[in-house]
């Protein structure tokens, strides 16, 4: 299989790397020019759970049909920030066959992008997790792992391109990738653990600390309720994974508060063993001073939630605050979850759910 990466950063470079040096025939394609340089002149290195360099391909998009010599792409990874998946699309469009494909290893909802953009028949999806990847510098990746992936097609059948997708990636990259029939579930389901990710952003402390802190536990389950209520009322069935018991965040006359704390333990586990202690999110905000996926992602469920006429007041604020530090109107700091714990004492008293 020939893949073509669109995104050298966390995800898509150190998929990348690890499919060259398992022998696989690779184009990375990336609009950060030094990056490109450094791949080209240098290779492509991963630091941090294991340490190595590939040689590798990579052109700026403008380059990508100069690249391909007329060779129709086969499997398309995209690996750019959802609220770049229009441009980044672009210049391969014209350059897709009949068979090609585009699997979605982002964050959010974005399958469903991809799909107006390319076709429902062309897209695939992936949840990953758990990969306590980053970007460096110019030809450097950090990748922690061990990471997890659930691929699937949209509409949930086993064909043979996403078993034979599942199987490389399972045996180059990711040990625990897993081929689904509910993707949906397991998208869904990692939006109410981004729901947490994107509140712990909105203070200066690693992920656990976070989700460990008993004060923020009762914000935390009902802000992941709030997004569990919204694919129920999708029809969804949210999926468990690496911790995250969506059954047990979910609104009920009786919250099953053992299990709750449960999820939240293992996730704080989970996150205090990550080489990454804190979110990719946050290094957006506080290294980087990007823009976060926060609309792409947590503004995506609002607006669901709206459709379907289900409200959602703690994802709302969480989508606020981040827009305020993006802009610098409001500091990373602790009354930002002294915030979000008082609108939950105000929304959701105790026991009324």
């Amino acid at each position: 299989m020939h893949f073509i990466v669109i995104g050298a950063g966390a995800i898509g470079g150190s998929a990348a790397a690890y499919l060259i040096r398992a022998g696989y025939d690779v184009l990375l394609v990336e609009n950060a020019p030094a990056h490109v340089h450094a791949i080209e002149t240098h290779g492509l290195t991963i630091e941090g759970r294991q340490a190595f360099r590939v040689s590798a391909a990579a052109v700026t998009p403008d380059a990508l049909g100069q690249a391909l010599r007329g060779r129709t792409p086969e499997a398309v990874i995209l690996a750019v920030k959802s609220q770049h998946t229009g441009p980044a699309l672009e210049p391969i469009l014209p350059l897709l066959g009949p068979e090609s494909f585009v699997v979605s290893m982002q964050n959010g909802l974005n399958p469903r992008t991809v799909a107006e953009h390319v076709g429902r028949s062309r897209t695939l999806a992936a949840m990953i997790n758990s990969m306590g990847a980053d970007y460096l510098s110019p030809g450097r990746i950090m990748y922690g792992g061990p990471g997890t992936i659930y691929l699937g097609e949209l509409d949930g059948r086993r064909t043979p391109r996403v078993e034979r997708l599942g199987q490389i990636m399972q045996v180059t990259w990711i040990e625990n990738t897993q081929v689904t029939e509910n993707v949906w579930g397991y998208l869904w389901g990692k939006e109410g653990y981004g729901a947490m990710l994107f509140a712990s952003a909105t203070v200066d402390e690693p992920m656990a600390d976070v989700l460990e802190n008993p004060a923020n536990r009762p914000f935390l389950a009902d802000l992941a309720g709030e997004v569990i209520r919204v694919a129920d009322a999708e029809g969804v069935r949210c999926e468990a994974f690496d911790g995250f018991e969506p059954d047990a965040m979910r609104f009920a006359p009786t919250r099953n508060w053992t299990a709750i704390e449960r999820s939240l333990n293992s996730l704080a586990a989970m996150n205090r063993r990550s080489a990454k202690q804190k979110s990719g999110i946050w290094r957006d905000l506080a290294v980087r001073h990007r823009p976060t996926e926060v609309d792409a992602q947590m503004g995506a469920i609002s607006e669901v939630g709206r459709a379907r006429g289900v409200p959602t007041p703690l994802l709302d604020r969480v989508v606020e605050l981040i827009h305020d530090i993006e802009r610098e109107a409001r500091p990373m700091q602790p009354s930002n979850l002294e915030e979000l714990r008082e609108l939950d004492r105000r929304c959701y008293p105790k026991g009324v759910s």
